[in-house]
């Protein structure tokens, strides 16, 4: 029975984030809903192959709340997965198709995945995942199986097959909004990734005060070169839909003049990048002048962008709003600065986005002052459910709020607050780095290499880069006969990290450097490449 007042017909709210595709579907099933490779796809298209991905899940026993890993690459498969998901009231996680099988073994096996959704070509990757798990009991792979790959006991489906021939799920599996969504997984200092738990009430909740804030309209036609993996990449698609606007995807930024063609072609109005792209964009300026006036709206997060790319950034972008922000996976976004700003605090990160507020303590509990530095706090409905499997660190983050059984974000990172309630960023209270829009753990890039055979110990930390945010510093000592230099040891490591996580500098010595109770002293290390720095 529909009980909906009369007032409020055709009002529906959206609660639930794949509500925003029904909607948007319902409203133009003809526009153009996302532009993959310059392959165009609409809204009806879209929503048709999820509901059949979702009927074919639900046939082969995917309940409610079930986890569905989707290691893919940006295509128009990753797109039907996370919505046919949805659908079928599962619990999505997007995982970088850079990763490599030991951790995609780990993922697969923390989140309990029901199905794994992938592509043939990332094959020997995830062959190798498999052959020691019994879940994921369901495979599709979407492309072709070029490379041979063989899977023993396992039986996967082609994601064309999937969705052609399957019907399309009758009604969305029942959940509510304060059900699991999606899993984030990312990086923490125990170097095991961890699984940010979102609700669908979050997850709406942060898309439409994104949208608030960066003033959006159904009329944008967003550009995407961030992984999907990266909550900042899935949230341009998530946005885009609920608006109904279209999202222009690529698979990354690795061919620059193919962006920049793809860019003019479909006139895109709003570029979100992180300081690595926008760092390359002007060099390219330099040379050759880029120009791309039907640009609104520019967006940064991951790391600072750095004030010296901003006269070239205006030259690029002359007629946009660019919007420097801050946040991390736990809440999605923490603040932003309003783009009118920018010259009067260009240190500044802003303030709370919409609906949700901030606050600094001391060490000890109490506020900080104005101007003192003092770790940040979050309060909203953004804020995560917690880390999945993982209780303890669950409690370090999320603490004892102002109100009678609330709980809120603590960031442990360090920030001022001025008089006017402007934020600025002092420093990180863990060793996490940030490179490329990436979180690195240092306790993984260390294991690594010391599975390099010849490496006796390695440390790990992060120093400043203006165009990464911050470069991957490894120093390692050798073993006795060992005969490795730096080339051999970075080598190593691309076969077993993601390309980011890879040392940009590595530093051999004859012994790591200890302090008085015999740990390797990261502090003086750490001050020793910095004074090496030729900028230092």
């Amino acid at each position: 029975m529909n009980t909906t007042p009369p007032g409020l017909a055709g009002l529906r709210p959206q609660r639930l984030l794949r509500e925003g595709l029904l909607a948007a579907a319902a409203r133009h099933p003809d526009k153009a809903a996302v532009i993959v490779e310059g392959r165009t796809y609409r809204y009806g298209e879209l929503l048709d192959a999820a509901r059949r991905l979702a009927g074919w899940l639900v046939a082969h026993g995917l309940q409610r709340g079930d986890r569905v890993a989707i290691y893919m690459d940006n295509t128009w498969p990753c797109v039907v997965s996370i919505y046919a998901t949805l659908l079928a009231g599962g619990v999505f996680l997007v995982i970088n198709p850079q990763t490599k099988h030991d951790k995609l073994r780990y993922v697969l096996a923390d989140s309990g995945a029901r199905a794994l959704l992938t592509d043939w070509h990332l094959g020997p990757v995830f062959a190798e995942a498999l052959a020691t798990l019994e879940e994921p009991a369901l495979l599709v792979v979407s492309g072709e199986n070029r490379r041979g790959t063989t899977l023993e006991g396992r039986a996967p489906v082609a994601f064309d097959e999937a969705v052609a021939n399957t019907a399309p799920l009758a009604e969305p599996v029942a959940v509510i909004p304060t059900d699991l969504a999606a899993l984030i997984y990312t990086s923490g200092s125990t170097g095991d990734p961890k699984g940010v738990m979102q609700t669908h009430q979050s997850m709406v909740f942060a898309a439409w005060s994104l949208i608030e804030y960066l003033r959006l309209a159904s009329d944008e036609r967003i550009m995407l070169v961030l992984p999907m993996a990266f909550d900042y990449g899935l949230y341009q698609l998530l946005m885009s839909v609920k608006l109904g606007a279209t999202l222009v995807v690529e698979r990354s930024f690795t061919f620059p003049a193919r962006i920049y063609q793809r860019m003019e072609e479909e006139e895109i109005t709003v570029f979100p990048g992180v300081p690595t792209i926008f760092a390359m964009m002007t060099e390219t300026h330099r040379r050759t002048p880029l120009c791309f006036p039907s640009v609104r709206r520019v967006t940064n997060t991951a790391a600072a962008l750095p004030e010296q790319l901003l006269p070239a950034l205006r030259e690029i972008f002359p007629n946009a709003l660019i919007y420097k922000m801050y946040g991390l996976t736990e809440c999605k976004r923490v603040c932003y600065l309003e783009p009118e700003l920018l010259d009067e605090r260009p240190d500044s990160v802003g303030k709370a986005i919409p609906g949700t507020e901030v606050f600094l303590l001391r060490e000890d509990g109490t506020p900080a002052a104005p101007g003192e530095a003092g770790i940040l706090h979050v309060r909203g409905p953004h804020v995560m459910a917690g880390y999945w499997n993982k209780p303890e660190q669950s409690e370090q983050m999320l603490v004892p709020g102002p109100l009678p059984g609330e709980r809120v974000l603590c960031t442990h990172d360090l920030f001022r607050m001025d008089e006017d309630g402007f934020l600025y960023f002092v420093g990180r209270t863990d060793d996490i780095i940030k490179t490329r829009g990436e979180k690195v753990s240092p306790l993984e890039v260390e294991r690594a290499l010391l599975d390099i055979e010849g490496v006796h110990e390695a440390v790990v930390f992060g120093i400043p880069d203006s165009r990464l945010g911050e470069s991957v510093c490894a120093c390692v000592s050798l073993t006795e006969d060992a005969r490795l230099g730096e080339r051999e040891i970075k080598r190593h490591c691309l076969n077993r990290l993601e390309n980011f996580m890879v040392p940009a500098v590595v530093r051999i010595f004859d012994s790591l450097p200890r302090s008085p109770n015999g740990k390797i002293d990261r502090k003086r290390l750490r001050a020793e490449i910095l004074e090496q720095m030729p900028d230092a």
